[in-house]
């Protein structure tokens, strides 16, 4: 173990626990919003092309993006959690193995998702929900998004790894330039250049590449753990480790896509304008939400090294504090996204129709944002410690235990105002079920105390 491994070791099991969480926190909040920001730029500036079903368009192929994201997510979850509690043991051989097998093993699996893609375009491009008139800009977006798949999935893993060893600064860095450098390009593209939406494709890849390429930097910096090709492990002991800390995320992202699907294919019968506006508020509950799944982020490694080290005490008052902090945050957000749903939704799509439909959405999911404090830091420490079961049902259980069957059992019975509803419905079912299973865990940790 070298001086700043060490000095890192200390400082993540012996600090006072809030002000360490604030602290790892404030980077991966800046990367998540910032992220959430470029996320929501090829919206805003498709949007300025006047044409809903452009919009949709990238409303549509984000919901591929998501099981890139998920792929990603699944390897970086995987890799990192296991690794925060080999580097609280001080195992720092088995901790490196780690890190190059799951750095690869993203990047092979993001190689696959570019080729299946490219060969399947136009039947994966209707089967994310494009409509007749949606599919030739859908396909176009989609057709560029594909080609980045490797190293937007590489670069989720090294900025997992880099979180989880206590140096989210570092990711902050690769994914902050990548969002500017995005936010940038897409006006040069999409309107100097007359690209299109092809224009916002090229900006996203690129941007993401430039991510990549730093964060990669990063793992050689400041007393992280290099990824070295020697170090990969085609072993069972390992693939079973990424598994069991990835599959939450798996689940989660994975299932977020296929309800971005089925959401896209319920609002579909009443036109592009509905899935325009559905994925308009998909974008900017995405960005309400940043701010809180940064600061559970920052929670991550304080909960891998003590749960390692056996300091659980220290483990259960991060929870409280970041569940605390983090619900009247969301309550706050809450107030104002309900009192100016219009106004919001207008930024980004200026149609009548579009606002309408999307304002009676986005003050839905208010009501019960604030539900999401106790269920994202409850899936976040139970994934960290290894809790595979619990953390993955509840990890799938907000957007697609409940959410899949609800959007077409209210959509049936409802219209499209049960499509506008499901969101909130699955989140305040989802609470009921992660409040038990999230005390007897609490409980457990403090029965088995040294």
């Amino acid at each position: 173990m070298d001086d700043k491994q060490e000095q890192k070791f200390h400082q993540l099991t012996e600090t006072p626990v809030g002000p360490l969480i604030c602290r790892l926190a404030l980077p991966c909040i800046l990367s998540m919003l910032v992220t959430s920001f470029y996320n929501m730029a090829d919206t805003f500036f498709v949007g300025m092309l006047k044409n809903d079903s452009i919009t949709g368009a990238v409303g549509v192929v984000f919901s591929l993006m998501a099981i890139i994201q998920a792929v990603g997510f699944f390897f970086g979850h995987g890799s990192g959690n296991f690794i925060s509690r080999e580097l609280g043991k001080q195992n720092f051989d088995e901790a490196s193995n780690m890190a190059a097998t799951g750095f690869f093993s993203a990047l092979t699996a993001g190689l696959l998702i570019c080729i299946l893609g490219q060969i399947f375009l136009k039947p994966l491009a209707t089967l994310l929900g494009s409509t007749p008139t949606i599919l030739p800009y859908s396909t176009a977006y989609l057709r560029i998004i594909l080609i980045g798949a490797p190293w937007m999935t590489a670069s989720l893993v090294l900025n997992n790894q880099l979180r989880f060893q206590g140096s989210a600064a570092y990711g902050m860095v690769g994914i902050i330039s990548g969002a500017i450098l995005n936010i940038g390009l897409d006006p040069l593209l999409i309107f100097v250049f007359d690209m299109g939406i092809a224009g916002a494709a090229w900006a996203t890849i690129f941007s993401q590449f430039v991510s990549f390429c730093l964060l990669l930097v990063g793992c050689s910096r400041g007393g992280n753990l290099r990824i070295r090709i020697s170090r990969v492990q085609l072993k069972w002991a390992y693939f079973k480790r990424i598994i069991q800390g990835g599959l939450p995320s798996l689940g989660r992202q994975g299932l977020a896509s296929v309800a971005t699907i089925c959401l896209n294919r319920a609002a579909g019968p009443y036109g592009d304008a509905a899935i325009a506006a559905m994925s308009v508020v998909q974008r900017i509950m995405m960005f309400g939400a940043s701010t809180m799944i940064g600061f559970g982020q920052g929670f991550q490694p304080v909960c891998g090294f003590n749960y390692g080290a056996k300091l659980y005490k220290r483990v259960r008052d991060g929870f409280w504090f970041c569940v605390k902090t983090s619900t009247v945050f969301l309550l706050a957000v809450s107030i104002l996204g309900f009192a100016f749903a219009p106004q919001l939704i207008a930024l980004f799509r200026d149609s009548p129709e579009v606002i309408t439909f999307g304002s009676t959405a986005l003050r839905f999911q208010c009501i019960t944002f604030c539900f999401q404090g106790w269920t994202v830091m409850s899936t976040m420490m139970l994934q960290t410690m290894g809790r595979t079961v619990p953390a993955t049902f509840l990890a799938m259980a907000r957007q697609g235990i409940f959410f899949i069957p609800l959007v077409w059992i209210l959509s049936c019975t409802l219209g499209f105002l049960g499509v506008q509803m499901t969101q909130a419905v699955s989140d305040a079912l989802t609470l009921v079920c992660a409040i038990p299973i999230q005390l007897k865990v609490l409980r457990e940790l403090a029965a088995t105390e040294p």
